[in-house]
C-alpha cells in the first residue's frame, strides 16, 4: 500500500473577515436563508466594511461562503430599552458604530441550510466572542428572532413562549441556540423587525458577558490565553462493525465539543479495537488487515473535527506504507486540514508482534491554539524529542499511549511530568482501558490519563490540571493557559529553558528530519 495523499480527505474550513469581493455571495446567501424578509442591499454591506470591517465575519468551506455574521460596537446605555433593529443599526448602515463603545452588538447571523448541523453558527458566535475579548468589550448583545412563535401565538404570550423555550419545553431554532451559547434573556422587544412575520415582530434582547473585561484604558491588554483539552480514556471492548467504532468515537468527540474543548485527545493504537472485527488471529497479518481501515479512519475523524469544531489528536493507527508498517498519530484540525507524526521509538513488543518500523521525522504543528507536538507513548521517554519541540515553539506536548500494566503506565506518566517540568511545557497523556479478549497482544490495558503542567506557583498544585480515575472509561477536561506559560518562562521561580548551560552542552540530531508544519 503506497503512502496516502492526505489532501484528498481534507475539507478546508476558514473563518475570516468579509471582503468587498464577497458581497455578491452574501446577497445570494441571504436570499436563501431569509426568503421572506427584506434583504441587505449592496450599499449596506459596503458601509459595514467602511465602518467596522473587523466585525463582519464569514465562514468559507472549499471556497464557498456558507455563513456570515455582522456586528458593530455601541455604548448600549445610550439606546432606548425598546429600541428596534433600525434604531441600533442606523437602518442597516451601522454609521453609528462607536469604536469607543462598551458593547458588541450582533445584528445578523445566517448559515446556508445545506450546512446546518455542522455547527457553523457556533463558529460565528465564537468568533464574535473572541472579537469582544480582543476589543476588551463589556458584553455582546443581540436582538434574537423567535421564529417558531407563530405556532404558539394563540396559546401563549411572547413572554410565556420565551419562558417555555428557556425551560426546554419548546424548541426554537434561534432562541434555543443562543441560550446554549451562553446568552441570557434581558427582555422582549416588540416591533423589532417589521418584516419578521414568523416572530410576529418580537425579538429577545440577549446578552453574553465578557468575564475578561477590564475597566481600564488599556483596552487591548491580554491577561489570559486559555486552551481547553479533553483527554479521552478510551474503553477497548469487542465490537462487530466499523459503525460501532464510529459511534463510540463520535460520542467522545461530542462530549469534548459540549465542554467547549479546543482539543480532543484519543489514545495510541486504540483503532486496534477493530481487530475484534477482523477474522485473523496471527498478529503480523491482522495488523495489515487493520491498515485497510486507514481511509475510513481518516474520513471519520476529518468529518468529526469539522462537524464538532474541535481539533482532534486521533490517537494513533497502524498504517502500511511501501510494504512497511508504521505507528502514526494524526492531527485533524477543525479547519479540515490533516497532519501526521510517525512514532520515532518503537518498543521491542511492537517489533516482535507486528513488525512496526520507526519514523525519522520530528514535527511541530501550528494550530489555532499555538504550536503543539505529538509524541507517541515510548517517545515521551526520550527527553531529546521534547526539548527539540519546545525549542521550535511547542507549548503543548500530546502523548497518546497504550500500556498493559502499571509499571509501563508509570514510565509514561513520570516522563510526561518530567518533560513538563524540565521544558516548561504542558503535557497531556491519554490511554486505553478495558480488554480485547479475542485479540492477540491487546488483551489487557492500564491507564490513568491526565493533563500536566510545570511546577511553580502560577500552575495547578502538584503540576496536575486534572486526571482520570484509573482503569475506567471516562474523560478528563482541563484548561491550560498559554499566557501564564509565557510569563512563567520569562520570570518564573526557576527558568529551565533560559538557564541551560549551552556553553557546556547541546543536542545534535543525526540522520533525523526535523520540521515545523504551518497551519495554512
Amino acid at each position: 500500500m503506497s503512502k496516502l495523499d492526505l489532501s484528498q480527505f481534507e475539507k478546508k474550513v476558514e473563518v475570516r473577515n468579509l471582503k468587498k469581493e464577497d458581497i455578491d455571495s452574501i446577497l445570494k446567501l441571504q436570499d436563501i436563508c431569509f426568503p421572506n424578509m427584506d434583504p441587505w442591499k449592496r450599499e449596506h454591506l459596503e458601509s459595514h466594511l467602511e465602518h467596522f470591517p473587523e466585525g463582519q465575519i464569514v465562514v468559507e468551506v472549499e471556497g464557498e461562503i456558507i455563513g456570515s455574521s455582522s456586528s458593530l460596537i455601541v455604548n448600549f446605555d445610550e439606546y432606548d430599552d425598546k429600541h428596534t433593529w433600525d434604531d441600533i443599526t442606523d437602518e442597516g448602515y451601522i454609521t453609528n458604530h462607536d469604536p469607543e463603545g462598551y458593547n458588541l452588538y450582533g445584528i445578523e447571523v445566517m448559515v446556508h441550510p445545506e450546512y446546518r448541523g455542522m455547527k457553523i453558527g457556533r463558529r460565528l458566535y465564537e468568533a464574535r466572542k473572541e472579537l469582544a475579548q480582543q476589543w476588551n468589550l463589556k458584553s455582546m448583545i443581540i436582538g434574537g428572532r423567535i421564529p417558531n412563535y407563530y405556532k404558539y401565538e394563540d396559546k401563549m404570550s411572547p413572554r410565556e413562549y420565551v419562558q417555555e423555550v428557556m425551560n426546554q419545553n419548546i424548541y426554537d431554532p434561534v432562541l434555543t441556540f443562543q441560550i446554549m451559547n451562553g446568552f441570557t434573556v434581558m427582555r422582549i422587544n416588540p416591533n423589532y423587525l417589521p418584516d419578521d412575520k414568523a416572530s410576529r415582530k418580537y425579538a429577545t434582547l440577549m446578552e453574553w458577558n465578557n468575564v475578561d473585561y477590564r475597566p481600564t484604558t488599556k483596552r487591548y491588554f491580554k491577561t489570559s490565553y486559555p486552551v481547553r483539552i479533553t483527554a479521552i480514556q478510551y474503553m477497548m471492548k469487542d465490537i462487530d462493525t466499523f459503525e460501532e467504532f464510529s459511534r463510540q468515537v463520535e460520542y467522545y468527540v461530542d462530549v469534548a465539543s459540549d465542554f467547549g474543548s479546543d482539543f480532543a485527545v484519543f489514545p495510541e493504537i486504540f483503532t486496534t479495537q477493530l481487530m475484534s472485527v477482523i477474522d485473523e488471529k496471527i498478529p503480523s497479518r491482522s495488523v495489515r488487515k487493520l491498515s485497510e481501515y486507514t481511509e475510513d479512519y481518516i474520513e471519520l475523524f476529518t468529518d468529526l473535527a469539522v462537524k464538532y469544531n474541535v481539533n482532534i489528536i486521533g490517537g494513533s493507527h497502524f498504517v502500511e506504507e511501501e510494504d512497511q508498517m508504521y505507528n502514526i498519530a494524526y492531527l485533524f484540525r477543525r479547519d479540515g486540514t490533516i497532519e501526521k507524526q510517525y512514532k520515532i521509538h518503537v518498543t521491542p513488543n511492537e517489533r516482535k508482534w507486528w513488525g512496526i518500523q520507526p519514523g525519522d521525522t520530528v514535527k511541530v504543528f501550528d494550530t489555532d491554539c499555538g504550536k503543539i507536538a505529538i509524541q507517541i507513548c515510548y517517545d515521551i521517554q526520550f527527553p531529546e524529542l521534547t526539548r527539540y519541540a519546545v525549542d521550535q515553539g511547542a507549548n503543548i506536548i500530546f502523548c497518546p499511549f497504550c500500556t498493559d500494566e502499571r509499571q509501563g503506565y508509570l514510565r509514561v506518566r513520570y516522563c510526561a511530568q518530567a518533560r513538563a517540568v524540565e521544558n516548561q511545557v504542558y503535557t497531556v497523556i491519554a490511554g486505553t482501558v478495558g480488554n480485547l479478549t479475542q485479540v492477540e497482544n491487546m488483551d489487557i490495558q492500564y491507564a490513568q490519563s491526565g493533563i500536566f503542567t510545570p511546577s511553580d506557583f502560577e500552575f495547578a498544585r502538584d503540576g496536575i490540571v486534572g486526571e482520570c480515575h484509573p482503569n475506567i472509561e471516562t474523560v478528563v477536561v482541563g484548561d491550560v493557559d498559554l499566557e501564564v506559560l509565557r510569563r512563567q518562562r520569562k520570570s518564573g521561580t526557576v527558568r529551565q529553558l533560559r538557564d541551560r548551560r549551552k556553553d557546556l552542552f547541546e543536542i545534535n540530531y543525526k540522520n533525523i528530519s526535523t520540521e515545523v508544519v504551518p497551519n495554512d
